[in-house]
């Protein structure tokens, strides 16, 4: 799916949202809730959408990145998008979290985890819309909009 330009739609909360959180790496379960999951996600959407969010440990990050990447490293967030067709109601996907990667770069950019992990997500549910950075000016549209719905959540500029 292909989102609208930030000028032409702006992220409202109240879109549907059917959320399903798996904790298959278990260690942010209790900083990184449901309920904080979904009011991030909420803040990034554009769209109605079905998102599963799924927090892994290194080694599962690496296969999926080797696997559908053929990078062989784990990254900080995947995001498999299933909604490509710019008239659908819905946009899906599946968003990959790894824990071990999310800390040790919170801890690099002298960042908390959770608020790290609040901008990853937005980056994926961003990654999710049709939004993407492999272009300069794709890659400055992205990230005004993560640095303004993360102010709209009173948190800081994750580039800075």
């Amino acid at each position: 799916m292909v989102a609208k330009s930030k000028n032409e739609v702006k992220p409202v909360s109240k879109h549907k949202l059917t959320l399903s959180v798996q904790y298959a790496d278990k260690r942010l379960q209790d900083v990184l809730t449901r309920p904080l999951i979904r009011k991030t996600v909420q803040a990034a959407l554009f769209f109605p959408a079905e998102i599963t969010l799924r927090f892994v440990d290194a080694e599962e990050g690496k296969v999926l990145n080797h696997d559908y990447r053929g990078k062989d490293y784990a990254t900080n967030v995947l995001t498999f998008a299933y909604t490509e067709d710019e008239d659908a109601e819905v946009t899906q996907a599946d968003i990959i979290l790894c824990t071990d990667v999310l800390e040790k770069e919170a801890a690099e950019q002298k960042k908390t985890v959770l608020e790290h992990a609040q901008h990853l997500i937005v980056h994926g549910v961003l990654h999710a819309q049709g939004y993407d950075h492999e272009e300069d000016d794709e890659a400055e549209e992205m990230e005004a909009l993560e640095i303004e719905i993360l102010a709209g959540m009173g948190l800081g500029n994750p580039y800075s």
